[in-house]
């Protein structure tokens, strides 16, 4: 069966944490495909609303708790109302806090499972809200993309983010899974996985020559950027990804292999 494709100027986005950081790259490279985003947010409403003035009849700043359904329905509900049609695309990027900086974090005698509760709801329950809100739409449209953001650290563990980690590899296994469950809807799972990024808010307390360790080690000898891995983004929502689901693409300039 053939299912039908959108171009990225076709589809309604869903990015989020997508004020800030990582998430406003991903953003404005949807926004400047000429897709329309809805740029969730928590905590950052001047940002987001700041972000949104800049495409003032394509983005939509919302606020909305991906770790609560209502919000998040809600929130789906607003942005079809507001566009006239609903989701096809949703970002999971939202980030439980968290700084990158090993030095502060709990080692592995210490941490307590709060910690990783804590990730799994933002990565985990806050994803599943998000795809479950949105996929009876993309279902009945016979097109959705889901794009799950991961971490290389998990393939390559150096530095002890334990809760973090363990909270995108769940994220990695629900990728798979949903793919399969979902793919006989016309609905793809993938996952982006990046390393370290220069800058964002949560990488902004990494020492500076933990950034030249990574670059050195890197094929590219450079950090990877939020732009770079948004680009990789777009490729998943484009219509030249139509073939794949339940992949993991490591952005990270070629640190990790495989």
């Amino acid at each position: 069966m053939a299912f039908p494709v959108r171009s990225l100027s076709e589809q309604i986005v869903v990015v989020t944490g997508g004020a800030r950081g990582l998430g406003a790259a991903l953003s404005r490279a949807f926004l400047r495909e000429g897709a329309r985003v809805v740029i969730d947010y928590h905590s950052s409403k001047r940002a987001a609303e700041a972000l949104a003035a800049e495409f003032p009849a394509s983005a939509l700043p919302v606020r909305a708790d991906v770790r609560d359904r209502a919000d998040v329905e809600a929130m789906m509900a607003g942005a079809a109302d507001h566009f006239g049609e609903p989701v096809t695309t949703v970002v999971n990027n939202a980030l439980a806090h968290f700084t990158f900086n090993g030095d502060a974090r709990s080692p592995a005698d210490t941490i307590g499972y709060p910690e990783f509760a804590a990730q799994f709801a933002g990565s985990g329950e806050g994803s599943l809200n998000v795809i479950q809100s949105a996929v009876p739409a993309m279902a009945d449209a016979g097109f959705g993309r889901v794009i799950n953001i991961g971490t290389n650290l998990f393939q390559h563990p150096v530095v002890p983010y334990h809760d973090y980690t363990a909270a995108k590899a769940a994220l990695l296994s629900l990728t798979r899974t949903f793919a399969d469950d979902l793919g006989p809807r016309g609905i793809t799972v993938n996952m982006i996985s990046g390393g370290l990024l220069r800058t964002t808010d949560a990488s902004a307390a990494t020492p500076e020559p933990v950034f030249d360790a990574i670059a050195a080690g890197t094929p590219l000898r450079t950090v990877t950027t939020p732009e770079q891995l948004a680009d990789a983004a777009l490729f998943f929502a484009s219509p030249w990804a139509r073939g794949v689901t339940g992949q993991n693409l490591i952005v990270d300039g070629g640190l990790v292999k495989g």
